[in-house]
Protein backbone atom coordinates (compact mmCIF):
# COMPACT_ATOMS: atom_id res chain seq x y z
CA UNK A 1 0.00 0.00 0.00
CA UNK A 2 1.66 3.39 -1.13
CA UNK A 3 0.79 6.37 0.85
CA UNK A 4 1.09 9.60 -0.66
CA UNK A 5 1.72 12.48 2.28
CA UNK A 6 -0.30 16.05 2.36
CA UNK A 7 2.23 17.55 5.07
CA UNK A 8 -0.75 17.95 6.32
CA UNK A 9 0.58 20.54 10.00
CA UNK A 10 -0.26 17.46 12.41
CA UNK A 11 -0.69 14.18 13.26
CA UNK A 12 -3.68 13.79 13.44
CA UNK A 13 -4.26 15.44 10.15
CA UNK A 14 -6.15 12.64 7.50
CA UNK A 15 -3.91 10.92 5.45
CA UNK A 16 -4.49 10.02 2.04
CA UNK A 17 -4.29 6.78 1.10
CA UNK A 18 -3.51 5.03 -2.91
CA UNK A 19 -5.01 1.13 -2.16
CA UNK A 20 -2.52 -0.33 -5.05
CA UNK A 21 -3.46 -4.26 -3.55
CA UNK A 22 -7.47 -3.88 -4.46
CA UNK A 23 -8.53 -6.35 -6.78
CA UNK A 24 -11.16 -4.41 -7.93
CA UNK A 25 -11.73 -2.56 -10.63
CA UNK A 26 -9.05 0.65 -11.49
CA UNK A 27 -11.32 3.34 -10.84
CA UNK A 28 -11.43 1.15 -7.21
CA UNK A 29 -8.04 0.92 -7.61
CA UNK A 30 -7.27 4.64 -7.62
CA UNK A 31 -10.25 5.90 -5.08
CA UNK A 32 -9.13 7.87 -2.61
CA UNK A 33 -9.71 7.63 0.52
CA UNK A 34 -10.14 10.32 3.53
CA UNK A 35 -9.41 8.83 7.10
CA UNK A 36 -10.83 11.03 9.76
CA UNK A 37 -9.63 10.89 13.35
CA UNK A 38 -12.49 10.42 16.11
CA UNK A 39 -13.91 13.48 16.54
CA UNK A 40 -14.81 13.65 12.63
CA UNK A 41 -12.68 17.49 12.39
CA UNK A 42 -8.97 17.72 11.74
CA UNK A 43 -7.49 19.14 15.54
CA UNK A 44 -11.06 19.33 17.01
CA UNK A 45 -12.08 22.73 15.33
CA UNK A 46 -11.04 23.53 11.76
CA UNK A 47 -12.13 21.00 9.20
CA UNK A 48 -10.45 22.29 6.39
CA UNK A 49 -7.50 21.07 4.39
CA UNK A 50 -4.54 22.51 2.24
CA UNK A 51 -3.87 20.13 -0.27
CA UNK A 52 -2.73 21.98 -3.00
CA UNK A 53 0.73 20.46 -3.52
CA UNK A 54 -0.84 17.04 -4.20
CA UNK A 55 -3.20 19.18 -6.48
CA UNK A 56 -0.60 20.80 -8.15
CA UNK A 57 1.37 17.64 -9.04
CA UNK A 58 -1.98 15.51 -10.33
CA UNK A 59 -2.30 19.35 -12.73
CA UNK A 60 1.49 19.02 -13.68
CA UNK A 61 0.76 14.96 -14.38
CA UNK A 62 -2.26 16.21 -16.43
CA UNK A 63 -4.63 13.80 -13.82
CA UNK A 64 -7.30 15.41 -14.03
CA UNK A 65 -9.67 13.40 -12.49
CA UNK A 66 -7.77 12.47 -9.72
CA UNK A 67 -7.66 16.18 -8.50
CA UNK A 68 -11.59 15.66 -8.94
CA UNK A 69 -11.75 12.52 -7.08
CA UNK A 70 -10.02 14.26 -4.46
CA UNK A 71 -12.40 17.08 -3.69
CA UNK A 72 -15.25 14.62 -4.00
CA UNK A 73 -14.36 12.83 -1.39
CA UNK A 74 -13.24 15.77 0.56
CA UNK A 75 -17.00 16.50 0.37
CA UNK A 76 -18.23 13.65 1.65
CA UNK A 77 -16.01 12.95 4.33
CA UNK A 78 -17.41 16.20 5.55
CA UNK A 79 -14.07 18.35 4.61
CA UNK A 80 -13.35 22.25 3.27
CA UNK A 81 -10.30 22.19 0.88
CA UNK A 82 -8.47 25.31 1.62
CA UNK A 83 -8.66 28.47 -0.57
CA UNK A 84 -5.04 28.09 -1.82
CA UNK A 85 -6.06 24.65 -3.17
CA UNK A 86 -9.61 25.68 -4.80
CA UNK A 87 -6.92 28.11 -6.41
CA UNK A 88 -4.28 26.22 -7.42
CA UNK A 89 -7.88 23.74 -8.82
CA UNK A 90 -9.00 26.66 -10.85
CA UNK A 91 -5.86 27.95 -12.62
CA UNK A 92 -5.10 24.60 -13.54
CA UNK A 93 -8.98 23.88 -14.99
CA UNK A 94 -9.16 27.66 -16.90
CA UNK A 95 -5.59 27.04 -18.18
CA UNK A 96 -6.57 23.35 -20.06
CA UNK A 97 -10.01 24.80 -21.10
CA UNK A 98 -12.83 23.23 -18.22
CA UNK A 99 -15.14 25.69 -17.86
CA UNK A 100 -17.95 24.03 -16.43
CA UNK A 101 -15.30 22.41 -13.57
CA UNK A 102 -13.63 25.83 -12.72
CA UNK A 103 -17.36 27.51 -12.42
CA UNK A 104 -18.12 24.93 -9.67
CA UNK A 105 -14.39 25.89 -7.84
CA UNK A 106 -15.37 29.70 -8.26
CA UNK A 107 -19.04 29.52 -6.82
CA UNK A 108 -17.17 27.44 -4.09
CA UNK A 109 -14.30 30.28 -3.50
CA UNK A 110 -17.42 32.67 -3.19
CA UNK A 111 -19.37 30.70 -0.71
CA UNK A 112 -15.81 31.25 1.25
CA UNK A 113 -15.28 34.38 1.78
CA UNK A 114 -12.66 34.75 -1.49
CA UNK A 115 -10.44 37.74 -1.02
CA UNK A 116 -8.69 37.28 -4.20
CA UNK A 117 -4.37 38.37 -4.72
CA UNK A 118 -3.63 40.21 -7.53
CA UNK A 119 -0.92 37.74 -8.28
CA UNK A 120 -4.05 35.28 -8.97
CA UNK A 121 -6.37 37.16 -11.33
CA UNK A 122 -3.22 38.30 -13.12
CA UNK A 123 -2.89 34.51 -13.81
CA UNK A 124 -6.65 33.75 -13.96
CA UNK A 125 -7.12 36.33 -16.76
CA UNK A 126 -4.14 35.16 -19.52
CA UNK A 127 -5.79 31.45 -18.61
CA UNK A 128 -9.11 33.74 -20.01
CA UNK A 129 -7.49 35.53 -22.77
CA UNK A 130 -5.83 32.24 -23.80
CA UNK A 131 -9.30 30.94 -24.56
CA UNK A 132 -11.02 34.04 -25.52
CA UNK A 133 -13.00 34.21 -22.49
CA UNK A 134 -13.61 37.95 -22.15
CA UNK A 135 -17.05 37.89 -20.41
CA UNK A 136 -14.97 35.39 -17.66
CA UNK A 137 -12.91 38.20 -17.65
CA UNK A 138 -15.59 41.46 -16.78
CA UNK A 139 -17.46 38.96 -14.80
CA UNK A 140 -14.01 39.18 -12.17
CA UNK A 141 -14.20 42.38 -12.47
CA UNK A 142 -17.46 42.83 -11.40
CA UNK A 143 -16.83 40.66 -8.09
CA UNK A 144 -13.96 42.57 -7.12
CA UNK A 145 -16.10 45.33 -7.58
CA UNK A 146 -18.60 44.07 -5.59
CA UNK A 147 -17.35 43.53 -2.73
CA UNK A 148 -15.36 46.44 -2.96
CA UNK A 149 -11.53 45.59 -2.28
CA UNK A 150 -9.24 47.71 -2.05
CA UNK A 151 -7.16 45.54 -5.12
CA UNK A 152 -9.62 47.29 -7.89
CA UNK A 153 -7.53 49.84 -9.27
CA UNK A 154 -4.91 47.15 -9.55
CA UNK A 155 -7.77 44.58 -11.52
CA UNK A 156 -8.78 47.53 -14.14
CA UNK A 157 -5.06 48.12 -15.03
CA UNK A 158 -4.97 43.96 -15.43
CA UNK A 159 -8.51 43.75 -16.93
CA UNK A 160 -6.55 46.89 -19.62
CA UNK A 161 -3.30 44.67 -20.34
CA UNK A 162 -5.27 41.88 -20.87
CA UNK A 163 -7.74 43.37 -23.50
CA UNK A 164 -4.76 45.09 -25.19
CA UNK A 165 -2.41 41.57 -25.54
CA UNK A 166 -5.20 40.20 -26.76
CA UNK A 167 -6.02 43.41 -29.42
CA UNK A 168 -9.33 43.69 -28.06
CA UNK A 169 -8.84 47.37 -28.26
CA UNK A 170 -12.75 48.59 -28.00
CA UNK A 171 -12.48 46.50 -24.84
CA UNK A 172 -9.74 47.95 -23.77
CA UNK A 173 -11.05 51.66 -24.47
CA UNK A 174 -14.51 50.89 -22.48
CA UNK A 175 -12.45 49.78 -19.06
CA UNK A 176 -10.30 53.17 -19.72
CA UNK A 177 -13.18 55.35 -19.92
CA UNK A 178 -14.67 53.48 -16.93
CA UNK A 179 -11.93 53.52 -14.70
CA UNK A 180 -12.16 57.87 -15.43
CA UNK A 181 -15.57 58.06 -15.33
CA UNK A 182 -15.20 56.44 -11.40
CA UNK A 183 -12.74 58.51 -10.72
CA UNK A 184 -10.13 55.63 -10.47
CA UNK A 185 -6.46 56.72 -10.86
CA UNK A 186 -4.70 55.37 -13.87
CA UNK A 187 -1.03 55.12 -13.25
CA UNK A 188 2.11 55.55 -15.29
CA UNK A 189 1.44 51.68 -16.13
CA UNK A 190 -1.41 51.43 -17.09
CA UNK A 191 -1.04 54.26 -19.71
CA UNK A 192 2.21 53.52 -21.12
CA UNK A 193 0.44 49.83 -21.97
CA UNK A 194 -2.29 51.18 -23.27
CA UNK A 195 -0.29 53.15 -26.02
CA UNK A 196 2.27 50.15 -26.57
CA UNK A 197 -1.21 47.82 -27.41
CA UNK A 198 -2.72 50.79 -29.37
CA UNK A 199 1.14 51.26 -31.42
CA UNK A 200 0.72 47.30 -32.18
CA UNK A 201 -2.68 46.44 -32.91
CA UNK A 202 -4.01 49.30 -33.99
CA UNK A 203 -3.94 52.69 -36.75
CA UNK A 204 -1.64 55.15 -36.27
CA UNK A 205 -4.29 57.59 -35.50
CA UNK A 206 -5.88 54.99 -32.37
CA UNK A 207 -2.28 55.48 -31.66
CA UNK A 208 -1.19 59.01 -31.87
CA UNK A 209 -4.64 59.81 -29.97
CA UNK A 210 -2.88 57.56 -27.42
CA UNK A 211 0.18 59.54 -26.82
CA UNK A 212 -1.98 63.25 -26.18
CA UNK A 213 -3.47 61.48 -23.63
CA UNK A 214 -0.57 60.12 -21.77
CA UNK A 215 1.07 63.19 -22.48
CA UNK A 216 -1.79 65.24 -21.08
CA UNK A 217 -1.53 63.18 -18.07
CA UNK A 218 1.88 64.45 -17.48
CA UNK A 219 3.25 60.70 -17.84
CA UNK A 220 6.63 59.42 -18.78
CA UNK A 221 6.51 57.27 -22.10
CA UNK A 222 8.32 53.96 -20.83
CA UNK A 223 11.17 52.67 -23.36
CA UNK A 224 8.87 49.99 -24.28
CA UNK A 225 5.86 51.98 -25.54
CA UNK A 226 8.70 54.57 -27.10
CA UNK A 227 9.96 51.01 -29.30
CA UNK A 228 6.20 50.04 -29.94
CA UNK A 229 5.47 53.80 -31.67
CA UNK A 230 8.58 53.46 -33.35
CA UNK A 231 7.88 49.89 -34.69
CA UNK A 232 4.52 51.15 -35.83
CA UNK A 233 5.83 54.87 -38.10
CA UNK A 234 8.40 51.95 -39.87
CA UNK A 235 6.13 49.85 -40.38
CA UNK A 236 3.83 52.74 -42.36
CA UNK A 237 7.17 54.24 -43.67
CA UNK A 238 6.49 57.47 -41.80
CA UNK A 239 9.66 58.49 -41.21
CA UNK A 240 8.86 62.25 -40.81
CA UNK A 241 6.34 61.43 -38.39
CA UNK A 242 8.82 59.22 -36.59
CA UNK A 243 11.21 62.42 -36.23
CA UNK A 244 8.48 65.04 -34.58
CA UNK A 245 7.98 62.20 -32.65
CA UNK A 246 11.29 61.74 -31.99
CA UNK A 247 11.83 65.15 -31.19
CA UNK A 248 8.18 65.35 -28.80
CA UNK A 249 9.95 63.21 -26.74
CA UNK A 250 13.42 64.80 -25.73
CA UNK A 251 16.51 63.17 -27.60
CA UNK A 252 18.33 64.11 -24.49
CA UNK A 253 16.85 61.59 -21.87
CA UNK A 254 19.39 59.66 -20.45
CA UNK A 255 17.38 56.84 -19.20
CA UNK A 256 16.40 55.22 -22.29
CA UNK A 257 20.39 55.22 -23.55
CA UNK A 258 20.43 55.73 -27.12
CA UNK A 259 17.55 54.47 -28.49
CA UNK A 260 15.72 58.35 -28.79
CA UNK A 261 19.04 59.02 -31.30
CA UNK A 262 19.60 55.60 -32.84
CA UNK A 263 15.85 56.26 -34.26
CA UNK A 264 16.40 59.65 -35.17
CA UNK A 265 19.67 58.57 -37.16
CA UNK A 266 17.74 55.69 -38.53
CA UNK A 267 14.78 58.08 -39.63
CA UNK A 268 17.46 59.79 -42.21
CA UNK A 269 18.88 56.60 -42.94
CA UNK A 270 16.10 54.87 -44.66
CA UNK A 271 15.32 58.11 -46.70
CA UNK A 272 19.42 58.13 -47.38
CA UNK A 273 19.33 61.73 -46.03
CA UNK A 274 22.81 61.89 -45.68
CA UNK A 275 23.67 64.78 -44.57
CA UNK A 276 21.26 65.52 -41.82
CA UNK A 277 22.13 61.83 -40.82
CA UNK A 278 25.36 63.08 -40.33
CA UNK A 279 24.51 66.38 -38.82
CA UNK A 280 22.48 64.99 -36.24
CA UNK A 281 25.41 61.94 -35.41
CA UNK A 282 27.36 65.36 -34.21
CA UNK A 283 25.10 66.66 -32.29
CA UNK A 284 24.26 63.32 -30.63
CA UNK A 285 27.98 63.31 -29.37
CA UNK A 286 28.10 66.79 -28.40
CA UNK A 287 25.20 66.31 -26.72
CA UNK A 288 27.25 63.74 -24.67
CA UNK A 289 25.75 60.77 -25.97
CA UNK A 290 28.37 57.49 -26.83
CA UNK A 291 27.88 55.88 -29.76
CA UNK A 292 27.18 52.23 -29.47
CA UNK A 293 27.37 49.22 -32.07
CA UNK A 294 23.60 50.24 -33.75
CA UNK A 295 24.43 53.75 -34.51
CA UNK A 296 27.40 52.86 -35.97
CA UNK A 297 25.75 50.29 -37.78
CA UNK A 298 22.66 52.51 -39.38
CA UNK A 299 25.62 54.51 -40.75
CA UNK A 300 27.60 51.93 -42.10
CA UNK A 301 24.44 50.49 -43.58
CA UNK A 302 23.71 54.26 -45.15
CA UNK A 303 27.10 54.54 -46.25
CA UNK A 304 27.27 50.99 -47.63
CA UNK A 305 23.98 51.17 -49.74
CA UNK A 306 25.14 54.64 -51.13
CA UNK A 307 28.62 53.02 -51.90
CA UNK A 308 29.98 55.85 -50.09
CA UNK A 309 33.46 54.29 -49.50
CA UNK A 310 35.44 56.98 -47.50
CA UNK A 311 32.76 57.38 -45.27
CA UNK A 312 32.49 53.69 -44.46
CA UNK A 313 36.40 53.58 -43.81
CA UNK A 314 36.15 56.18 -41.35
CA UNK A 315 33.17 55.42 -39.80
CA UNK A 316 34.75 52.00 -39.06
CA UNK A 317 38.05 53.98 -37.77
CA UNK A 318 35.56 55.89 -35.48
CA UNK A 319 34.55 52.37 -34.45
CA UNK A 320 37.53 51.44 -33.45
CA UNK A 321 38.34 54.63 -31.50
CA UNK A 322 35.88 54.46 -29.33
CA UNK A 323 36.28 50.78 -28.68
CA UNK A 324 33.08 49.42 -29.96
CA UNK A 325 33.61 45.70 -31.55
CA UNK A 326 32.14 45.39 -34.89
CA UNK A 327 29.35 42.71 -35.22
CA UNK A 328 27.99 40.53 -38.18
CA UNK A 329 25.98 43.50 -39.67
CA UNK A 330 29.47 45.63 -39.78
CA UNK A 331 31.62 43.02 -41.58
CA UNK A 332 28.15 42.34 -44.33
CA UNK A 333 28.18 46.47 -44.91
CA UNK A 334 32.02 46.59 -46.15
CA UNK A 335 31.53 42.66 -48.32
CA UNK A 336 27.83 43.86 -49.56
CA UNK A 337 29.39 47.29 -50.70
CA UNK A 338 32.64 46.47 -52.23
CA UNK A 339 30.56 43.16 -54.30
CA UNK A 340 27.70 45.00 -54.89
CA UNK A 341 30.20 47.51 -57.55
CA UNK A 342 32.59 44.75 -58.54
CA UNK A 343 35.18 45.52 -56.01
CA UNK A 344 35.84 42.08 -54.88
CA UNK A 345 39.70 42.61 -55.29
CA UNK A 346 40.05 45.34 -52.87
CA UNK A 347 37.97 43.37 -50.27
CA UNK A 348 41.14 42.82 -48.47
CA UNK A 349 42.23 46.21 -48.34
CA UNK A 350 38.89 47.19 -46.81
CA UNK A 351 38.98 44.37 -43.97
CA UNK A 352 42.78 45.00 -43.24
CA UNK A 353 41.29 46.49 -39.53
CA UNK A 354 38.84 44.77 -38.74
CA UNK A 355 39.54 40.98 -37.00
CA UNK A 356 38.68 38.32 -38.96
CA UNK A 357 39.69 35.42 -36.93
CA UNK A 358 36.61 36.92 -34.09
CA UNK A 359 33.58 34.64 -33.59
CA UNK A 360 30.68 35.80 -35.30
CA UNK A 361 28.08 37.31 -33.02
CA UNK A 362 24.49 39.89 -33.73
CA UNK A 363 24.45 42.65 -31.32
CA UNK A 364 22.60 45.33 -33.33
CA UNK A 365 18.90 46.66 -32.26
CA UNK A 366 16.44 44.56 -34.42
CA UNK A 367 14.11 47.78 -35.64
CA UNK A 368 17.30 48.72 -38.06
CA UNK A 369 16.60 45.57 -39.51
CA UNK A 370 12.65 46.50 -40.02
CA UNK A 371 13.48 49.62 -41.94
CA UNK A 372 16.71 48.92 -43.75
CA UNK A 373 16.54 45.47 -44.38
CA UNK A 374 19.44 42.90 -44.14
CA UNK A 375 21.93 42.73 -46.23
CA UNK A 376 23.12 39.69 -48.47
CA UNK A 377 26.11 39.24 -46.74
CA UNK A 378 24.12 38.88 -43.31
CA UNK A 379 21.41 36.37 -44.41
CA UNK A 380 23.99 33.93 -46.30
CA UNK A 381 25.48 33.81 -42.99
CA UNK A 382 22.92 33.49 -41.07
CA UNK A 383 21.85 30.29 -43.34
CA UNK A 384 25.27 28.49 -42.91
CA UNK A 385 24.83 28.94 -38.98
CA UNK A 386 22.33 26.08 -39.35
CA UNK A 387 24.35 24.02 -40.34
CA UNK A 388 26.18 21.55 -38.11
CA UNK A 389 29.44 20.42 -40.04
CA UNK A 390 31.43 23.07 -39.17
CA UNK A 391 32.09 23.75 -35.57
CA UNK A 392 33.42 27.29 -34.86
CA UNK A 393 32.39 29.95 -37.13
CA UNK A 394 34.66 33.15 -37.78
CA UNK A 395 34.09 35.97 -40.06
CA UNK A 396 36.89 35.05 -42.20
CA UNK A 397 35.31 31.94 -42.84
CA UNK A 398 32.14 33.00 -43.50
CA UNK A 399 33.15 35.54 -45.68
CA UNK A 400 35.27 32.57 -47.97
CA UNK A 401 32.17 30.79 -48.19
CA UNK A 402 30.30 33.54 -48.89
CA UNK A 403 32.85 34.57 -51.78
CA UNK A 404 32.65 31.14 -53.32
CA UNK A 405 28.61 31.49 -53.51
CA UNK A 406 28.79 35.01 -54.88
CA UNK A 407 30.98 34.26 -57.52
CA UNK A 408 29.14 30.64 -58.21
CA UNK A 409 26.47 32.86 -58.60
CA UNK A 410 27.84 35.13 -61.37
CA UNK A 411 28.72 31.91 -63.59
CA UNK A 412 25.64 30.43 -66.28
CA UNK A 413 26.13 26.95 -66.93
CA UNK A 414 24.03 25.90 -70.02
CA UNK A 415 22.72 22.31 -69.75
CA UNK A 416 21.62 20.23 -72.80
Amino acid sequence: MEINSLSLPSCRMPSLLKDSRSSGSPQQQNKLIWWQNDKGVIGGKDSSVDCSSLVQNSCRKRMIHQSDGVFHDMNVEGYMPKQTSLCVLMLHYTENGFFPQAQTVWEQLLNSSFVPSVQFISRLFDAYAKHGKFDEVIDTLRYVDMRNFSILPDVYSLTISCFGREGQLELMEDMAKEMASRGIHICSRTANAFLLYCSIFGSLKEMENAYGRLKKSRFLIEKGAIRAVASAYIKERKFYELGEFLRDVGLHRKNVGNLLWNLMLLSYAANFKMKSLQREFVRMVESGFCPDITTFNIRALAFSRMALFWDLHLSIEHMEHEKVMPDLVTFGCVVDAYLDRRLGRNLDFALNKMNLDDSPRLLTDPFVYQALGKGDFQMSSEAFFEFKTQRKWTYRVLIQKYLKKHYRRNHIFWNY
